[in-house]
């Protein structure tokens, strides 16, 4: 089997250095000594440039150039026949090359000395394993493209704190990153003991809005008991969401969503998104294909759910800072059509020229807004000031108005209507309208 820069890892960690050979335009070869050699994909490797003044003009006038690496393991000595194709001097490879140079050199006593002046990367035409002596075999190693793409959606996580960026980022992740046909994420109300769908990917509707009680059906035991539950084969079992199949004229009537779904979906798993012992909600992956997760992916969800709990609940937190409250800006509109909203006042139910939006707390939220605009012209608003409001009644331990935010958020985007709740900074978004709204209260 060919040897793949990938089953080289042990050349990599600089326990014996590795060797760069070029040659000038006159042919004149030259011999320096690397520091630092890095894997970067299958194809590339970075070399870290320190001191490498004649190598660099080599490289002008001829890119190709010979790489010797050693195997800190078992000494197998493996040359690589490359060609240059850039220096980098910023960004997280450079990043990365700096800080272990920097480490390095101070365990040598030069700390401060070697400084790091560029990543010159090389794409790798052939690899060729050294004769040797001694037995010093190099084995291809399983392929771990697996866990680096799941560590890169991890980072992409970890990095973000808009509930909206990491809930969109995470689901983006496991169908075009990780492969995965259809996923849906439910966040948790601990207040109902309800789970909303606040995002989807692999659907045909979206079911933003859906909702499923602790301990119902595959999603709501996973969430009571905070343990993965899958099910292999879901055509032995009833599929909670095939009980709520709703047109949008059911919607209208029973004022409830249908969870994301197809009915060819034949395997399911549901894992708790729990951060700090908390449970944010439920993740959730389906299969058209029968025994469609393994202990690989179990392991690989359990990984993600964890990263998108801890940033939602950082988000939550970071969402209680102070925001200002800017001037109530002049209402522009796109039409002078008027529609209608319908707020119903035993549910907080919210119609928008007769069709169902939203209901509950978030129905609360938009009726609220509405009624500030109309009395004061304000279109914008601060999470702040809301949950100062007395009158939306919100918990005073947590309140789940980011969630309920992006619900409505949501929610008003898939039913394209003509009033839209846009995010305008973090912890400020305001009303935007496609006509002149009449609000009536039954």
């Amino acid at each position: 089997m060919a040897l793949r820069l990938r089953d080289l890892a042990t050349c990599f960690e600089g326990v014996v250095p590795s060797i760069i050979a070029t040659a000038a335009a006159d042919g004149t070869p030259n011999i320096s000594y690397l520091s630092h050699v890095v894997m970067i994909d299958d194809d590339h490797v970075g070399l870290s440039n320190q001191f490498f003044t004649q190598t660099s003009r080599n490289l002008c006038d001829n890119p190709q150039a010979t790489i010797l690496i050693v195997d800190g393991l078992r000494g197998a000595q493996v040359r690589l026949e490359a060609s240059f194709v850039e220096t980098v001097d910023h960004g997280p490879l450079f990043d990365t090359v700096a800080t272990q140079l920097n480490a390095s050199s101070a365990q040598v006593g030069m700390a401060g000395i070697m400084r790091l002046r560029g990543v010159d990367i090389f794409r790798v035409s052939r690899i060729e394993l050294c004769p040797s002596p001694v037995q010093a075999p190099i084995e291809p190693v399983p392929d771990e493209t697996w866990l680096s793409l799941c560590a890169a959606l991890a980072t992409a996580i970890a990095d973000l704190r808009e509930m909206e960026a990491i809930v969109d980022a995470a689901l983006d992740g496991l169908c075009d990153r990780l492969g995965y046909e259809s996923a849906f994420i439910l966040l948790g109300d601990h207040t109902s003991r309800v789970l909303t769908t606040v995002g989807s990917r692999g659907y045909a509707r979206s079911g933003i809005g859906s909702e499923v009680p602790f301990g119902e059906g595959i999603i709501g035991a996973a969430a009571l008991d905070r343990r993965i539950v899958k099910v292999s084969d879901m055509s032995r079992v009833r599929r909670y969401s095939a009980a709520v199949e709703a047109s949008s004229q059911d919607e209208n009537r029973t004022k409830a969503v249908a969870l994301p779904g197809r009915l060819d979906t034949l395997s399911q798993i549901a894992v708790p998104m729990v951060a700090a012992g908390g449970l944010q909600g439920i993740l959730a992956v389906e299969s058209r294909a029968r025994l469609a997760f393994s202990s690989r992916d179990e392991a690989a969800l359990t990984i993600i759910a964890r990263h998108i709990a801890t940033a939602l609940a950082l988000s939550e937190m970071l969402s209680r800072e102070p925001q200002d409250i800017d001037k109530p800006p002049l209402l522009r509109t796109s039409s002078d059509k008027m529609f209608k909203v319908v707020h119903h006042t035993f549910d907080d139910s919210v119609f928008i020229d007769g069709e169902y939006m939203i209901k509950g707390v978030a129905g609360r939220l938009l009726l609220h807004m509405l009624e500030l605009y109309r009395r004061e012209g304000r279109t914008s608003f601060t999470n702040r000031e809301i949950r100062l409001s007395k009158d939306l009644r919100l918990p005073d331990i947590k309140d789940n108005l980011e969630t309920r935010l992006l619900l409505l958020r949501r929610r008003l985007e898939d039913k394209a209507s003509p009033l839209q709740l846009r995010r305008i900074g973090r912890g400020r978004f305001s009303l935007e309208f496609s006509g002149v709204p009449l609000l009536e209260r039954r």
